[in-house]
């Protein structure tokens, strides 16, 4: 009996390993793998129908793999006696028979799901995972944790080590002060004893410097007016000597000679370089000196007012010594007007220009129309001045000259010979101040103006009075520059020179 017990069971455990080995060679778990996977890569390109029979054959395929593995949980629980295995059975597979175990309308029971193996897989190595970065970050938080201490430690005694040197400086820094107040004290005094006897001696020397200043003065005014004359008399007298004229096809008289019709452009597109640029630079130097727009704009417009004046007044001195000595010596066929006429043309450059720029400077002295600070002078605008006497010189000497504008303050403003400046009232009719002459020649306007108009230009603004060293005389004692308006200096007379009395704005006749 014992024997036939021991066959049966020996029979069975063969059956049941053969079966097993029959399994593992099979590979149906790789064959279902291998289904699924080329099932998901062509699920979008198939059809229902081609879906739903790939489902069906691999439940097909899944349902065989579990008879299979039922039929040897049977021979494995048998091959233990009646009850083998049976603690197993209510303890694993028991939970998997329950309701929501089944799919709906499926024969096929759930207990072998591989999604829910795989589930569980993943989750379990998702839980190692979790744990393997958490006890990595744990081991990396407690290297940073030293490092950070070792840091911290190193931040202690650095600072320990600056608030002794700290103590240390402000120790020496107060005794450092104590010291300076003590040298700056004993500095001070020095400086007051220093500046009264600065006062002092400024008393003293004040009159030993009005003396120099005088002298100074007078002689350059001597060497100004020597040296004018002899360059004058030596330039003219020795270029007419050496004089001859040439023929010429057209008159230098003419409106259409090539002389008049080159140069009156250049001369006219100098003019508009002189309002562009000159202009600009010499109000940037004024500005330096004096904040009163205005009253800089005024000082720029008055320079080249008696910039042509002065020059007009040089050019018909030098004109007539021309015609002079020419009249002497002329024979035809030319006209004597013609002859002389050619002579400027060719001696343009014979000009005293040192000396009109110091007659300008010495008539803006005597203006009462604008100012300056007591420690700035009119010179500051000697170049502005030097290209406004040359380019008025070079316009005078034209057969047909070009000239400025007559302008006065509060006269009607004219559209024709000025345009408004930004800052004008539009609706003023007159001119409060001019800022650019308006360039002529004849009556005929070349070139337009800028003035500024305002309401209430003709009431006018405050004029300074004239100081004794703004008149045109020489003084034997030149005293410095007042602004102040005092009644005895307004009641003073000016003595005007014969050679300087002429209006700014006068026209000459050639």
């Amino acid at each position: 009996m014992r024997g036939s017990i021991k066959s049966g069971s020996k029979k069975r455990a063969s059956k049941m390993a053969e079966s097993l080995r029959r399994l593992v060679n099979i590979g149906t778990f790789t064959v279902l793998q291998e289904k699924l996977e080329r099932w998901l890569d062509n699920y979008y390109i198939n059809t229902c129908d081609q879906n739903v029979a790939r489902c069906c054959e691999i439940v097909e395929l899944n349902a065989k793999v579990q008879g299979q593995l039922f039929k040897l949980l049977q021979v494995t629980a048998e091959s233990g006696g009646m009850y083998g295995g049976a603690s197993i059975i209510k303890s694993r597979l028991l939970p998997f028979l329950g309701q929501n175990f089944f799919t709906s309308g499926g024969s096929v029971t759930a207990d072998t799901s591989l999604s829910v193996l795989a589930e569980a897989a993943a989750k379990n190595r998702e839980i190692d995972e979790l744990q393997d970065m958490y006890e990595t970050s744990l081991t990396e938080l407690e290297a940073d944790l030293k490092d950070k201490e070792a840091e911290n430690q190193d931040l202690k005694d650095e600072l320990v080590e600056a608030k002794d040197q700290l103590n240390r400086s402000l120790r020496e820094s107060t005794s450092n002060k104590m010291l300076g107040e003590v040298e700056v004290r004993e500095l001070r005094r020095k400086l007051s004893d220093a500046q009264d006897e600065i006062v002092k001696l400024r008393a003293k020397a004040g009159l030993v410097d009005d003396y120099d200043r005088q002298v100074r003065n007078l002689r350059d005014e001597l060497s100004l007016a020597s040296t004018k004359k002899s360059y004058l008399d030596s330039d003219v007298y020795n270029s007419l000597s050496t004089y001859r004229y040439t023929p010429r096809v057209g008159s230098p008289l003419s409106v259409d000679d090539p002389v008049q019709r080159v140069r009156q452009q250049n001369y006219i597109s100098r003019w508009n370089d002189m309002f562009s640029q000159d202009r600009l630079d010499a109000m940037d130097t004024l500005r330096r000196y004096s904040d009163d727009y205005e009253n800089n704009q005024r000082i720029i417009f008055l320079a080249i007012q008696e910039a042509f004046s002065v020059s007009k007044m040089a050019f018909r001195q030098f004109k007539m010594k021309v015609r002079a000595n020419l009249a002497a010596t002329h024979i035809g066929p030319e006209t004597l007007e013609e002859a002389v006429q050619d002579y400027v043309n060719r001696n343009t450059d014979l000009c005293d220009l040192t000396g009109m720029v110091a007659d300008v400077i010495r008539a803006l002295n005597r203006s009462p129309k604008v100012s300056l600070p007591p420690d700035a002078t009119f010179s500051i605008v000697q170049p502005f001045i030097r290209e406004a006497c040359k380019l008025a010189w070079n316009m005078s000497a034209l057969a047909h000259p070009l000239d400025i504008a007559v302008a006065t303050d509060a006269e009607l403003f004219d559209n024709n010979k000025y345009r408004r400046s930004y800052d004008s009232e539009y609706t003023a009719p007159l001119v409060s101040h001019h800022i650019w002459p308006s360039l002529m020649q004849g009556a005929k306007v070349l070139m337009k103006g800028e003035a500024c108009t305002r309401r209430g230009a003709s009431l006018g603004a405050s004029r300074r009075s004239r100081s004794p060293t703004r008149s045109t005389s020489p003084s034997p004692r030149p005293r410095s520059r007042s602004r102040s308006l005092s009644p005895s200096r307004r009641n003073r007379s000016r003595s005007i020179s014969p050679s300087r009395s002429r209006s700014p704005f006068s026209s000459g006749v050639w």
